[in-house]
C-alpha cells in the first residue's frame, strides 16, 4: 500500500536518477581525500552557494554542531533564538560537544530583533564575570515554515562584523528560502560566515547535508568531523545522489510550495480549522485542531486507515509538510479526509 506521507520532508525516497548515479559510483576513501565523487559534490556545493568550501556530513543536525563546535571555544556563548532547531530539537548536543552556552532570544516567528543581538555580545575580557560570544546563529527557511527577510540578515550579519562574532545559518531548507524569495542561494548566504543545508528532505536524497565557508574554516571542520565520528571511507556513493539532488531538484521545490499553499487554503475551508495561512512560504502547513470535536489522536489513527501518516500535535498545532512525492490529487485527498474526521 501506498502512503501519503505528510510527517515530514525527511521521508523523501531518493529518485531513480539518484539510484543509478548511486550504483554508479566511483569511490575512494574520502578521509584520505581521494574519493572523486565526494569532492566533485563538495566543490559544487560551495559555488553553488557561494562560499570557499565545503563539507559533507551526515546529517543537518551534526552539520550545525560541527559548525559550532569549530567556531567556538569551550565556555563561549551563542546568541539564537528561542524556537530555532539547534534550541528546539537537537537534544541539547550544544552543551555536550562544543561545550557552550545558548543565550536565547525570543524571535517574532523566527525572525531576531537585531539591536537585542547588539545588546547581548559580550566580551570575556570586559568582565571577570563573562563569557565571550563565539557565535550568533540564524536559521532560513525557519523550522516553523517562515523564510526570514534578506534585510534581517543582513542587518545581524553587518552586526556579526562590526563585534568580530562570526554568524552561521542553520540552512536545512536553503532552496526552500531561496525558492520563495525568488533569488539565488547566495543572495542568501553572502549573510553568513558559515552555512549547514540539507541534501534530503526536499531534495529527495537519502543522506547527507553540506557545511560550507570559508576554506579555513572547513579545514578546521574536517579534523573535528572526523573527531565526532563523521569521517566516512566510500562515501562517494552518497555523494552521488547529493549530486542529483543539488543539480535537479531545486527546481521542484517551488510545486512543493504550491501544494502547501493549496492545502491551506482548503483546510481553511474545514469547520473548527484554523490554518495559518499567512505563515505558509515554503512546504509547512501549520493548523489548529482545538475548536473541532476531533483530539490530535484520533486525527492520527483515523488519517493512517485512509493511508495517510501524520505526526500528532506539537506545541498546540497539527503540521502538514509536502513533498517531492506529494501530489495535488494526494493534497486534495487528505483535505476531504480530514474533513470527515473533525
Amino acid at each position: 500500500m501506498r502512503y501519503i506521507d505528510l510527517r515530514s520532508d525527511t521521508v523523501t525516497q531518493p529518485t531513480e536518477k539518484m539510484r543509478q548515479a548511486m550504483f554508479k559510483a566511483v569511490v575512494g576513501d574520502d578521509v584520505y581525500g581521494d574519493d572523486p565523487t565526494m569532492t566533485e559534490l563538495e566543490d559544487y556545493a560551495a559555488k553553488l552557494v557561494g562560499k570557499e568550501a565545503a563539507l559533507f556530513v551526515p546529517t543537518g543536525t551534526f552539520g550545525n554542531q560541527l559548525a559550532l563546535f569549530t567556531h567556538c571555544n569551550r565556555g563561549n556563548e551563542v546568541i539564537l533564538g528561542d524556537d530555532c532547531h539547534i534550541v528546539v530539537h537537537e537534544v541539547g548536543a550544544a552543551s555536550v560537544i562544543a561545550g557552550v552556552q545558548l543565550r536565547t532570544l525570543v524571535s517574532n516567528k523566527g525572525e531576531l530583533n537585531p539591536e537585542e543581538i547588539r545588546k547581548r555580545i559580550r566580551k570575556e575580557d570586559e568582565d571577570i564575570h563573562y563569557p565571550g560570544t563565539g557565535l550568533i546563529c540564524v536559521e532560513n527557511a525557519h523550522t516553523n515554515g517562515r523564510v526570514i527577510s534578506l534585510e534581517n540578515m543582513k542587518s545581524i550579519y553587518g552586526i556579526g562584523k562590526k563585534h568580530d562574532v562570526p554568524v552561521h545559518l542553520d540552512g536545512a531548507r536553503l532552496f526552500n528560502a531561496a525558492t520563495y524569495l525568488g533569488v539565488e542561494a547566495p543572495e542568501i548566504t553572502k549573510y553568513c560566515d558559515s552555512v549547514m543545508f540539507c541534501l534530503s528532505k526536499g531534495l529527495c536524497a537519502p543522506v547527507g547535508s553540506i557545511l560550507a565557508g570559508s576554506k579555513e574554516f572547513i579545514d578546521k571542520a574536517r579534523k573535528k568531523r572526523k573527531l565526532m565520528g563523521g569521517g566516512m571511507r566510500q562515501a562517494g556513493i552518497l555523494a552521488a545522489a547529493g549530486l542529483v539532488a543539488l543539480k535537479e531538484m531545486r527546481e521542484g521545490l517551488k510545486l512543493d510550495h504550491e501544494n502547501a499553499v493549496l492545502m491551506g487554503e482548503e483546510l481553511s475551508k474545514i469547520d473548527g480549522i484554523k490554518a495559518r495561512k499567512e505563515d505558509i512560504h515554503i512546504n509547512m502547513v501549520f493548523f489548529s485542531i482545538k475548536d473541532t470535536n476531533c483530539s490530535s489522536e484520533k486525527l492520527v489513527q483515523g488519517l493512517y486507515e485512509k493511508g495517510i501518516k501524520i505526526n500528532g500535535e506539537e506545541g498546540g498545532e497539527v503540521r502538514f509538510v509536502t513533498n517531492h512525492w506529494t501530489t495535488k490529487e494526494d493534497v486534495l485527498y487528505v483535505v476531504e479526509c480530514v474533513k470527515n474526521l473533525v
